[in-house]
């Protein structure tokens, strides 16, 4: 149950990454107040505001904890990290506010050494399988610092690649037939992880190891289905198929509601 979770001070808070959204939040909020000849939609704060929090639900709060406990409400907190936050995020700031930060230099010379979006495209999802690959995740469930790390490089390669859909700079997205195509290999190139989980799914499953590492740390015994802190279809063959569809679905609808989003903040 939750409570064994609970009582063995597993669901935390991370006062520091709250400390800093808010500091991003306020210094957000004080540009815009500033300089009242920026062009602003009432969509935009919301958006970044939201993304910030749907960040720190993700990353710094108990629901960051309970989603290890089994791989579905794991799949559905990823896809909110990486499909859900960065286009919220990136369609929050204002055009004038993106130039403005763009000129500095600190942010001018990293901006070129960042990988193009097809690139980072590649990348994130050769990645993102691997991470969900046994023994891989066998061995990064084991170490927070590697692990985090590479959570942390799948973050920023998702922003690159949300960059041509949602980028501030409106010079730098996407129209028409390009669009269509960077967003049909976008799906395409996702496609391996989610049909990882289902075949897996049909083949009788495999061990959570986040949910073993949890547990090991509540010293819980491993048998007499101990294991099992969520009552079915969780942690079951059923539970991994469940996956790779949310996956599939937060994906496409992080990219239909963005591309909507978009458009109407233009028109």
């Amino acid at each position: 149950m939750f409570y064994t979770v609970l009582l063995g001070g597993q669901l935390t808070w991370n006062i520091p990454l709250v400390v800093g959204l808010i500091c991003i939040a306020v210094l957000y909020s004080f540009i815009v107040k500033r300089d009242t000849r920026i062009p602003l939609t009432r969509l935009q704060p919301l958006l970044f505001f939201l993304g910030l929090v749907l960040l720190y639900l993700a990353t710094g709060s108990p629901l960051s904890t309970i989603s290890h406990l089994s791989f579905s409400l794991h799949m559905i907190q990823m896809s909110l990290l990486y499909f859900i936050v960065p286009p919220f995020i990136l369609l929050g700031i204002p055009e004038p506010i993106f130039k403005q930060i763009y000129k500095l230099p600190m942010i001018k010379k990293g901006s070129k050494r960042l990988l193009r979006p097809k690139t980072a495209l590649y990348i994130f999802a050769t990645l993102f399988l691997m991470y969900h690959l046994p023994f891989a995740l066998d061995i990064l469930s084991q170490n927070a610092f590697i692990q985090n790390g590479y959570l942390f490089l799948l973050f920023l390669l998702s922003f690159s690649i949300w960059w041509p859909i949602t980028s501030p700079d409106l010079k730098q997205r996407l129209h028409g037939k390009q669009m269509k195509r960077y967003v049909f290999r976008s799906g395409l190139l996702l496609m391996p992880a989610c049909v990882f989980f289902m075949l897996t799914a049909l083949t009788d499953g495999m061990n959570n190891p986040f949910l073993t590492q949890i547990t090991s740390q509540l010293c819980i015994p491993s048998g007499n289905g101990s294991l099992q802190l969520l009552p079915p279809p969780f942690n079951t063959e059923y539970d991994q198929l469940m996956a790779g569809i949310f996956m599939l679905g937060i994906h496409k609808f992080g990219i239909m509601l963005s591309l909507r989003l978009g458009n109407k903040m233009q028109g």
